[in-house]
């Protein structure tokens, strides 16, 4: 049923209109657009979001949605380095009033039930536990089973690390931040003895760090089931 439910997302295109844009870190942008009153979506998915304003040769491409559906706005949160694709380009060209396109959102990477859940986010990666977390403390939740987030970082630059901050110190839901692959290991080891397979495991970032931590976890017996991956290919 929820294939179904992407296929027919994917065909629901609309205009999202621009509103601002501005650094989160040294080559990180957050792009603003209006939200429509019909527009929702699951806190964790993404949209695909085409450029309309000129011809490229890519105009499509996947991104998490990093706003909850609680706020008035669509929030998308890239990496955009000195040497950006003409995507990217076209997104720093973005004015307030112009469109981009949406189709969307679609995805199952989201909170299903109320298990014990370890959020494992890889730079970038944070932008879909953003949306989780933030309407989770929106819906002011009584969050009855643990919800443990852990932020991987090496250049530790904790993009939200201000609202992800105040949400863990007004819900259950712990935040951890972690530079060091070891230390990521420990935190992980420290779940799984705890909730193994009755708990469940999301984890969002560099395709190769998705890979990785997936592995890892398998190999500490959790099953495939009980993993969701949400990989960033890097574009440029």
């Amino acid at each position: 049923m929820s294939f179904l439910k992407n296929i027919f997302s994917i065909f629901k295109k609309r205009e999202l209109i621009f509103s601002e844009r501005y650094k989160e870190s040294e080559d990180v942008y957050t792009f603003l657009f209006e939200k429509e009153n019909d527009l929702t979506w699951k806190a964790g998915q993404h949209g695909l979001f085409s450029i309309t304003h000129k011809k490229i040769k890519n105009p499509t491409r996947p991104f998490s949605v990093a706003s909850a559906p609680s706020e008035n706005s669509v929030k998308i949160t890239m990496k955009i380095n000195d040497n950006p694709s003409e995507f990217k380009k076209a997104m720093l060209e973005l004015k307030q009033g112009m469109k981009v396109s949406m189709s969307g959102p679609v995805g199952g990477f989201y909170l299903k039930e109320n298990s014990p859940s370890l959020l494992i986010a890889g730079g970038i990666g944070i932008t879909p536990f953003r949306s989780i977390v933030k309407q989770l403390n929106a819906e002011g939740t009584v969050i009855e089973k643990p919800i443990h987030l852990i932020y991987m970082d090496s250049k530790k630059s904790y993009l939200f690390k201000d609202e992800l901050d105040g949400i863990a110190n007004n819900t259950s839901i712990s935040v951890i931040y972690l530079d060091s692959r070891d230390d990521l290991h420990q935190e992980i080891d420290k779940f799984t003895n705890l909730y193994k397979n009755n708990g469940k495991y999301f984890v969002a970032g560099p395709k190769s760090m998705v890979h990785s931590i997936s592995t890892y976890l398998q190999n500490n017996d959790i099953s495939k089931q009980n993993i969701k991956k949400d990989a960033f290919y890097g574009y440029k």
